[in-house]
């Protein structure tokens, strides 16, 4: 298994697991015939799934746990178990014997197991959640998620190098325009350490293509494609979009339903509402990454179906393919956030 990708898969996490952990390693493979896999869960459950799936049975091997995360236990109280699928497959990945980890369980442990196994990236203060979301002209990365409710100006300056490394990556953006999601566009809207974060990322040094401020109702406009914002903002923004295209699509159905003529032309529209359904379907965008770890860990939305859980494989194949954590190490090696801090005080006083 050496020789090939391999990933490390906790396949008891997620609502409808391993059923749905397996359905969505079958259809991974046909798009990544190299990729290899250590599955992490009650072997009694998942060997009975790999006999109706003997392609995902030759590529995996199962280690076998009878221990769980549950979506209601608290961080404090699984991180010293080492004895659960999620524990153990993130251990595969700091020992080495994978290249990255998915998970479709409880979030929080997620982050707090692989911050404490994984450790964080040398030079990086906190680590962030980072997705990928569409917008009108395509697609955009947006962090911090959730990890860090309260973030200082260097924290916004790493989560934007990460986030500017992952739209290159992910994304395939050469230069891709970075914005911090504040109030106002204006340069003395929002808080304090917004401010100082934007005269960081404006550094030459840096190297970004530092656009300046979003406005929340500006992120589906496709004026930015990394936005970057507190953990709390950017869960709150995050859950606002969701909630949005989901009430969209409703009000569309209901719309149709109501009237006669939309029912008559619907068939003359078919093409135009797939293409939309498409755009919005969730399930396309599924796999936050926890970045700036010295280990690649993958959170699947626990609810999703197979469809969605191989695309959230997909996208961390792609990363480790790219080398996406040796690229942040690189990058954040040639700075010092501290020193450009300073400058960036230092000017503000002057401005």
């Amino acid at each position: 298994m050496s020789e090939n990708l391999v990933i490390s898969v906790d396949a008891m996490g997620g609502d409808n697991s391993p059923r749905v952990v397996i359905e969505g390693i079958n259809i991974a493979t046909k798009r990544n015939p190299d990729l290899r896999f250590l599955l992490f869960g009650d072997e009694g459950q998942i060997m009975p799934l790999l006999q109706q799936y003997p392609k995902v049975a030759k590529v995996s091997k199962v280690i076998h746990t009878t221990e769980r995360v549950k979506n209601e236990d608290k961080p404090s109280q699984v991180i010293r178990n080492r004895n659960t699928s999620m524990y153990m497959a993130i251990e595969a990945v700091r020992s080495g014997r994978a290249q990255a980890i998915v998970s479709a369980g409880n979030t929080g442990a997620l982050m707090a197991i692989s911050k404490m196994v994984l450790k964080t990236i040398h030079g990086i203060h906190r680590p962030a959640i980072c997705t990928i979301m569409p917008h009108i002209d395509g697609k955009f990365v947006m962090l911090d998620l959730g990890a860090n409710t309260e973030c200082d100006e260097i924290n916004l300056a790493e989560f934007a190098i990460m986030g500017n490394i992952f739209a290159k990556h992910a994304l395939e953006i050469k230069s891709p325009r970075v914005a911090l999601l504040n109030i106002g566009a204006e340069e003395m809207k929002g808080k304090e350490e917004i401010h100082h974060a934007l005269r960081i990322l404006r550094n030459p040094q840096l190297d970004i293509n530092c656009t300046g401020y979003v406005e929340p109702h500006d992120i589906s406009n496709g004026v930015a494609d990394v936005i970057v914002a507190d953990g709390f903002t950017g869960n709150v923004a995050l859950k606002t979009i969701e909630g949005t295209a989901k009430f969209v699509v409703k009000m569309i159905k209901k719309s149709v339903k109501r009237s006669i003529l939309a029912k008559l032309g619907l068939p003359f529209m078919l093409g135009v509402v797939s293409k939309i359904k498409r755009s919005m379907d969730p399930r396309n965008y599924n796999g936050a990454m926890l970045v700036g770890l010295n280990g690649l860990t993958v959170k699947s939305h626990g609810g999703t179906d197979a469809f969605g859980y191989s695309v959230a494989i997909d996208n961390a194949a792609k990363l480790v393919r790219q080398n996406f954590v040796a690229t942040i190490r690189q990058e954040i090696e040639k700075v010092d956030l501290d020193e450009l801090n300073q400058e960036s005080i230092y000017e503000g006083y002057y401005l």
